[in-house]
């Protein structure tokens, strides 16, 4: 199999759970509640040792393949969307690597359920939103851009008249709209969200 292939093949499973976890979090505009209930609902799916060795395997080769496609490809691209996607996927690259690490440390080093209130702590809290409301705005775009990208170069046909390029504009457009729509769930500034104590790991305890 050689590099591409690879990617592709490890990115279907990380599709799968990614798409999971946006659906989970576009509960997050219900409340705290409402998306913690969801958050455990699947965690009987992906909390098992199987499916994290998988995930986090898969995860690891797609930094690698990614950061590797991206060294090979990256002078050679020329279009809109042939860009966004080498760009986008050395972004999701970056953003998978933090973002596993983030679970771990709060998991085993500060011993805290990383549910809703360790995803918005960081979106919450001053001067630390600074960096993570584009941080997390960016991941969500960058998925749904290199979705975008894929259907771009693989679809051929027409839907209802809507030819590729504009259904990959629509897709683009969706992860605009979808990623603003989870910040402002996430936000307590819109929501009044209050961050228990312990979750206020930023500013320290």
């Amino acid at each position: 199999m050689n590099l591409k292939r690879i990617h592709y093949t490890s990115a279907i499973f990380l599709f799968f759970f990614v798409s999971l976890h946006l659906w989970n979090h576009s509960f997050g505009i219900f409340g705290s509640n409402v998306h913690i209930q969801k958050m455990s609902d699947l965690r009987i799916l992906y909390r098992n040792i199987i499916f994290e060795s998988i995930l986090v395997l898969s995860i690891a080769v797609q930094i690698y393949t990614g950061v590797r496609l991206f060294l090979i490809r990256r002078k050679y691209q020329k279009t809109f969307y042939e860009k966004i996607q080498i760009w986008s996927g050395l972004y999701l690259s970056f953003f998978f690597l933090n973002h596993l690490g983030a679970i771990f440390v709060g998991r085993w080093i500060l011993d805290l359920d990383t549910n809703f209130f360790f995803g918005i702590a960081g979106l919450n809290l001053f001067p630390w939103n600074i960096f993570f409301i584009p941080y997390y705005f960016l991941a969500i775009v960058s998925f749904f851009g290199h979705l975008a990208s894929i259907h771009n170069q693989k679809m051929q046909a027409y839907v209802l008249g809507v030819s590729p390029l504009i259904q990959s504009h629509f897709i683009l457009g969706v992860g605009l709209l979808f990623s603003f729509y989870i910040i402002f769930g996430f936000t307590n500034q819109f929501q009044g969200y209050e961050i228990p104590v312990e979750y206020q790991f930023l500013k320290g305890r």
